[in-house]
């Protein structure tokens, strides 16, 4: 008699828990579909497409913030540093002349920077009005 007892016994708990774990348990959330599977591949080959057809105003290394620098994909903090540092230079390939980046970081970034000359008139000093 007391095996069958234990036996219901187990049976009960074996229910209860069982029953207790369903409610617990979440449901599964269906994953979000994409309107068409074909509009999903578009997407990105027109993003791709058009930004080749951009062409992309160079970054003057003479004259950008750290922000349009940093733009500059393989261009890191460090680098940035560097060439705002050792700034103005008469062309793009004196950043690795003055060895302020390395020569395969160059390549990677020699079409994206240009380096513009500051006119004499820009360089001189005009009086402030505020001033007597």
């Amino acid at each position: 008699m007391k095996q069958i007892v234990t036996r219901l016994c187990c049976a009960a708990c074996a229910l209860l828990l069982s029953a207790a774990l369903a409610v617990a348990a979440e449901p599964a959330k269906p994953a979000a579909k994409p309107a068409t599977p074909a509009a999903s591949k578009v997407e990105p080959a027109k993003a791709a497409e058009a930004k080749k057809g951009e062409k992309q105003e160079p970054v003057d290394i003479n004259s950008a913030s750290d922000a349009e620098l940093k733009a500059i994909p393989g261009l890191g903090d460090a680098y940035i540093a560097k060439i705002v540092v050792n700034r103005p230079y008469a062309n793009k390939a004196q950043l690795v002349s003055r060895k302020v980046i390395p020569e395969p970081v160059y390549e990677k970034i020699k079409d994206r920077i240009i380096a513009k000359q500051v006119k004499k008139d820009d360089k001189a000093v005009k009086p402030d009005p505020k001033k007597k």
